[in-house]
């Protein structure tokens, strides 16, 4: 697939597909974090309050074991009872009873008592809750157990003292209560991931399919000649996507619509020309002809060229404007190549014959034989040229038809089979008229210049060889720009091989030029065979 030469983007450049996934699965990531956030805090409070709940039961049960008598305290506590609390090492209920400011009584001594505050003004008879580290028990070394406490302050009401408190404290591991906080936070989390997941997957569907009509615009663009100026068709699209199609098209009409002008002065331009230069080269041969003084016949015989070059020239132009892509964006038609190139040749027989050079077509070789082999018995068994190769032949008749083609031309037998490309048969002409008038202008007289077309693979290769001075390597690529001529001989423009290459190249074709030994240069055009019926 064509693409215009742009800047290459990035690895990791924007693109509308990763916007649109950044900003709609983005916030999702957020909320799906915020929600686990907020369920692990929900799931904490909820155990934390199932927690205290069980240690407020654990609390009051154990201080209905106490009972204040007058000189003291009854503690109907059993031992079975201890180790019912005592029995799960992993999540043991601690608990001890005190009467503050610190006298033990019963229980776990090390475990810790409520923030000063609290014991300072202790909320007889209300459990308060708090959150406290165990130490290692008998000086052991270890981490400090984190425990979640129920105090439950008590009127002891002895007869010595009615107004002593009586600190009932029952704790629990945290450990199991952040447990069961985490087994609800991913009990949450886990069914919430896996519709994330398939949301985004919806997502990534829903946008794909949204910007499926950007992608078949982007193919039916870069899939275009960049001479293909006709209206893009977007059938079934959004109306964003619509608009955009609408605008490019604006655009498009306008560039079209200006080429046809450039197109249309040229053409006009060149045709203008034409007359005057035709009446100066008349005036000039006229003149030429009757003038008696050498001096003066040979500013004539200059005055004479330069009309012939301008003439030439004017030619080329209209030729080239004439290539420009409008014509070349059809898609052509079916043309028998060998039978094109055979037709041509026999035309300018008479005009090389006029310069000294043996022009023919030759003879068809087997299928699949190498291309650019010329049989021995051929008329160019050397050559394979095309002059300098600056390109300029006009292919503007110069040889008429009408005149009596001599013997000495070399053309192919009446029975070679076609070789069918599409294209544009007078495009194609003047390519070849191009490349043929090359060869007639710089290879010099006496030079042998053949025409031949064969096959080669899926393609149809017509060449036209010469055996003359050829064309330096380094200026091989050169001679394909306008107005670029490798040598000063003859009077040509430089604007031959540019025709030749515009012309191919629209036809889907290829140009080549190559040197031939000893002396010489061939210039091949590579076209497609037409598919077959």
């Amino acid at each position: 697939m064509a693409e215009s030469p742009s800047p290459a983007p990035g690895r990791f450049a924007p693109t509308l597909r990763r916007q649109l996934l950044l900003w709609l699965l983005l916030p999702q990531l957020v909320l799906w974090l915020a929600g686990g956030l907020a369920a692990y805090q929900l799931a904490e409070r909820y155990t934390n309050a199932a927690v205290d709940a069980s240690l407020l039961q654990a609390s009051r049960a154990l201080a209905r074991q106490l009972r204040p008598l007058d000189n003291g305290l009854l503690i109907d506590f059993p031992r079975a009872a201890q180790d019912v609390l005592e029995a799960d090492p992993d999540d043991r209920l601690h608990y001890m009873v005190s009467t503050p400011p610190g006298a033990f009584i019963l229980g776990n001594h090390q475990l810790p008592l409520p923030p000063a505050a609290v014991m300072a003004r202790p909320p007889i008879g209300q459990p308060y809750f708090y959150d406290a580290l165990l130490p290692p028990a008998n000086d052991e070394v270890g981490a400090r157990q984190p425990l979640r406490v129920a105090a439950l302050f008590l009127r002891q009401g002895g007869r010595d003292d009615p107004d002593a408190v009586l600190l009932v404290q029952v704790a629990r591991s945290r450990t199991s209560r952040e447990e069961l906080a985490r087994g609800i936070l991913w009990d949450t989390l886990l069914p919430l991931a896996g519709l994330i997941l398939l949301m985004t997957t919806v997502i990534w569907l829903g946008i794909r399919a949204g910007l499926a009509p950007l992608l078949r615009l982007r193919r039916e663009v870069e899939g275009r000649a960049p001479t293909d100026l006709t209206p893009i068709r977007l059938d079934a699209a959004p109306g964003e996507v619509r608009a955009l199609v609408m605008a490019v098209n604006g655009l498009l009409a306008a560039v079209q619509h200006n080429l046809a002008q450039q197109k249309r002065f040229i053409s006009d331009a060149a045709h203008q020309m034409r007359t005057p230069l035709a009446g100066l080269k008349s005036q000039a041969e006229v003149a030429l002809a009757l003038a008696g003084d050498e001096a003066q016949r040979e500013r004539l015989r200059r005055v004479h060229e330069s009309a012939d070059r301008s003439a030439h020239l004017v030619n080329q132009l209209l030729t080239l404007a004439r290539a420009e892509p409008d014509t070349a964006a059809a898609r052509g038609s079916p043309v028998d190549l060998r039978a094109l190139a055979q037709e041509l040749t026999a035309t300018l027989v008479p005009r090389a014959l006029r310069e000294g050079i043996d022009l023919g077509f030759a003879p068809v070789e087997e299928e699949g034989s190498p291309v650019g082999e010329i049989a021995a018995d051929a008329p160019n068994a050397a050559g394979d040229g095309d002059g300098d190769g600056d390109g300029d032949g006009d292919g503007d008749g110069d040889a008429n038809a009408d005149e009596t083609m001599d013997s000495a031309a070399t053309t192919a037998p009446a029975a070679a089979s076609p070789l069918v490309v599409i294209g544009h048969a007078w495009l194609l002409r003047e390519a070849l008229s191009n490349l043929i008038d090359n060869a007639l202008r710089y290879a010099g007289r006496g030079a042998v210049v053949t025409v031949d077309v064969q096959r080669d693979g899926d393609e149809a290769v017509l060449s036209v060889t010469d055996d003359g001075p050829g064309i330096a390597p380094e200026d091989s690529s050169r001679v394909f720009e306008r107005f670029v001529r490798a040598t000063d001989q003859g009077n040509g423009c430089g604007l031959g091989l540019p025709i030749v290459k515009e012309i191919v190249e629209r036809q889907g074709g290829r140009v080549t030029l190559a040197p031939v030994q000893p002396r010489g240069l061939c210039a091949r055009i590579h076209l497609p065979l037409a598919p077959a019926t």
